[in-house]
């Protein structure tokens, strides 16, 4: 998954549009979508500011984290491994991935 595009570039597309830009024209200026210059205008209305939202894996990570020794020691014993027999390993000790 690409990264968020920055909040700068993010600010000056919605300043613009603010400005009497159309979404389009701001799109070919800043060079970004349509839909994304649409997107973050609306997002600055409703919420006030025009930071990308969590990505999934943010929220992922600690339940992952708490299960690193285990899994250092599962590729350890058995480099080779398969992300699928990872996974079904870390299943017969009663982690869900």
């Amino acid at each position: 998954m690409p990264s968020p595009l920055s909040v700068d570039l993010r600010e000056r597309v919605v300043a613009a549009v603010a400005g009497g830009a159309s979404f389009h024209w701001a799109a070919a200026r800043f060079g970004v979508s349509v839909s994304s210059a649409s997107r973050w205008s609306q997002r600055f209305a409703q919420q006030g500011h025009v930071a990308p939202k969590p990505t999934h894996a943010d929220d992922s990570l600690p339940a992952i984290e708490a299960h690193a020794d285990l899994i250092l020691s599962l590729d350890e014993a058995q480099p080779e491994l398969f992300l699928r027999e990872l996974r079904d390993a870390l299943a017969e000790q009663g982690v869900q991935t």
